[in-house]
């Protein structure tokens, strides 16, 4: 992996997150296509609902970005299925890349990667708290961040060292833009943002979070459940 920055953003171990109170607010998931015209959909999969104030908050961040930006929407919320559904790819991808390690050994590297389901902190993607955004273009394609690295995972860092100057500008224009408006950052990944779940208040020190678990018709989203499950028959070993 390659070097980065420890200083700059918080840790959030799984033991953190659980120790963190939950006290839903029960505020509603709201259609982001609806509520965040400035945001383009950057994949089919993508089940464009979040929190009502996420939504806003997206929104604003949106319009913060200088002409010919754009916030492309890669994920939002995900059903609990979805989730558990990538976890369990994630570890069947971690076991193949790595098979003389331990079960625990194997799911702390899974961890770093995908929230696990069996925790008393759900995860920010099942509460409609969390955002995965990239920077995309006029024509709708992916700003580059991540120059030289062309390995996400080593790439994934939000504070890695060694970015070229372009791309560090840019990684930096997404993440200025989003803390600004309220989110906090998953220093493990400089995709991954949340308001009001578990994972922003560990890193923003807040005594409680105010989105939970929360629940969504399965006919809103069963064109996307379906790319989402085909997509993830042909998706390659990320550890390889």
């Amino acid at each position: 992996m390659a070097k980065w920055d420890r200083s700059r953003g918080r840790p959030e171990p799984i033991r953190a997150l659980n120790r963190i109170p939950e006290h839903d607010n029960h505020e509603p998931l709201v259609d982001m296509r609806e509520f965040c015209p400035s945001i383009r959909l950057a994949r089919d999969t993508v089940i464009p609902f979040a929190r009502k104030t996420v939504a806003e908050m997206a929104e604003r961040a949106a319009k913060r970005l200088p002409k010919g930006y754009y916030l492309g929407l890669a994920d939002a919320w995900r059903p609990f299925e979805r989730q558990q559904r990538i976890y369990e790819f994630m570890l069947k991808s971690a076991r193949e890349a790595w098979p003389d390690r331990d079960f625990k050994s194997l799911r702390r590297t899974v961890c770093r990667w995908v929230a696990p389901t069996d925790q008393k902190a759900p995860p920010g993607h099942c509460t409609g708290a969390a955002l995965d955004v990239w920077l995309l273009d006029e024509a709708g394609e992916q700003i580059d961040v991540s120059s030289p690295y062309v390995d996400r995972f080593k790439a994934a860092p939000t504070y890695i060292l060694g970015l070229d100057e372009k791309a560090l500008s840019h990684r930096m224009m997404l993440v200025e833009t989003m803390l600004a408006e309220g989110f906090s950052n998953c220093r493990d990944e400089w995709w991954h943002y949340s308001y009001g779940d578990a994972g922003w208040a560990v890193r923003t020190e807040a005594s409680a979070c105010f989105y939970g678990l929360v629940k969504l018709a399965p006919e809103l989203y069963a064109e996307n459940e379906r790319a989402s499950i085909e997509a993830l028959k042909t998706r390659p070993n990320p550890f390889v």
